[in-house]
């Protein structure tokens, strides 16, 4: 418990630029205060000791405004930056080196028993706002985006935005936790896909029409207008915009 204490304490100086001094850290971070009780109340709580673990871990909400249960499982090095309203449920398993901003909630979807919280891997950024809930598997290196609700398993190295949560991978791409303004927007992907698809299907509209006005003949408007797609669709953007709307409403987009 000491050595994930020390590891919970160095790891502000990392992340956050305006950790300046010890003293600072220790009395005026509720993150690092926040998992110093509750790693005491986690201990208690394995022992079996009723009752104290919860009152323990209740005090720690009043004076932090972070709520952890005892039973959850915290590894070393994690950062719950400023952390008001995080909630992390029993059952939970947060990773080594989490980084977890305020108001994120761990936590289950209904009133089964067992494992019904999520497990988060090692180096997982969860920023803030975002749901994590049920038992759901979020692997390494995993970055939240704010305000999103996931409620999937994720694959490790992916980012997940939007509610509900959609995975997007980043293949080969490394990317520091610490950028939150450099996520990619997958819904504006795809409601660019979906205006160029109208401005196509007017282009077509407007041809059939001026051939209609011109010739007069349904079939030659016809075949006018779909020489004139087909000529138009012989790249890869019209598949590229299918395949982007598809795993759009698949919850699964390859950046």
């Amino acid at each position: 418990m000491l050595a994930s204490l020390i590891a919970d304490f160095r790891i502000i100086f990392d992340r956050d630029p305006a950790a300046r001094n010890w003293l600072e850290v220790l009395f005026c971070y509720p993150g690092l205060q926040a998992l110093l009780f509750h790693r005491f109340a986690h201990w208690l709580y394995s022992l079996g000791i009723p009752f104290i673990p919860r009152l323990s871990s209740h005090l720690a909400r009043f004076l932090t405004g972070i709520e952890i249960h005892p039973g959850a499982q915290i590894g070393q090095g994690v950062f719950i930056d400023h952390g008001m309203g995080v909630v992390i449920g029993e059952t939970a398993i947060v990773g080594d080196y989490a980084l977890i901003y305020q108001g994120v909630t761990l936590g289950g979807t209904g009133k089964e028993s067992g494992k019904r919280h999520p497990t988060l891997g090692e180096n997982v950024v969860v920023g803030a706002g975002a749901k994590v809930l049920g038992n759901l598997q979020i692997g390494n290196n995993v970055r939240i985006g704010a305000g999103s609700v996931v409620l999937r398993d994720v694959p490790s190295d992916c980012t997940v935005v939007g509610v509900p949560g959609r995975i997007l991978y980043r293949s080969g791409v490394r990317v520091n936790p610490l950028e939150h303004g450099n996520l990619p927007d997958s819904e504006a992907v795809v409601i660019r896909a979906l205006l160029d698809r109208i401005e196509s299907l007017e282009t077509q509209v407007e041809k059939l029409q001026g051939a209609l006005s011109k010739t007069g003949t349904l079939v030659e408007a016809i075949s006018t207008s779909c020489a004139s797609d087909n000529s138009h669709t012989k790249g890869k953007s019209c598949s590229l915009d299918e395949k982007q709307i598809r795993e759009f409403l698949d919850g699964v987009m390859e950046l």
